[in-house]
């Protein structure tokens, strides 16, 4: 029994001791740390989908490893950035664009390795104007040496916009 309650003092006193030197546990990552992280893949995605909506694909091919995977539920897998680039070539270039959800970005840090970006999008037609599909995203960006890069994707969950979802786009962009 006055071991246990040793024991319990001794930890306490620990936890009290990292506290008054500013030491924190290894997995904690102060606000600031998230909030900077969160900036930084934000403004990427804002990068990407430039590219993506413009088709500039050396500006949008330079944003993949060169072995990146990615997995998509309605096309399938790719396994290199050669492929990423002539697929957004073939089926994105000039028929879609990209909008990122408003307040669907969320950004995880990865130890010792970069980011996890999820989010939610919807694709607008370029001819029409007309916003008619949704799907979610998770991408897996690697920092080597402060340069970013996604060496995974996922995009799944497509599915065509529901008619109150169409009405609030309507509403958003003609206020």
């Amino acid at each position: 029994m006055a071991v246990n309650q040793f024991s319990k003092a001794a930890l306490a006193a620990y936890f009290l001791a990292q506290l008054a030197w500013g030491i924190t546990p290894a997995y904690a990552q102060s606000e600031s740390d998230d909030a900077a992280l969160t900036r930084t893949i934000t403004a990427l995605d804002a990068k990407v989908f430039d590219a993506y909506n413009s088709c500039d694909l050396k500006a949008f091919g330079s944003y993949f490893s060169p072995t990146v995977e990615f997995y998509h539920d309605k096309g399938g897998v790719t396994y290199d950035r050669e492929t990423v680039v002539m697929n957004t070539r073939k089926y994105i270039c000039d028929k879609v664009h990209r909008e990122l959800i408003q307040g669907s970005l969320k950004v995880y840090p990865v130890k010792d390795y970069g980011a996890i970006e999820e989010g939610e999008h919807i694709f607008c037609e370029i001819k029409t104007g007309a916003c008619e599909g949704a799907a979610k995203f998770l991408m897996i960006w690697q920092n080597t040496d402060g340069k970013w890069l996604m060496t995974r994707v996922i995009s799944y969950g497509h599915r065509a916009l529901l008619p109150a979802e169409k009405e609030a786009l309507k509403l958003q962009s003609h206020p």
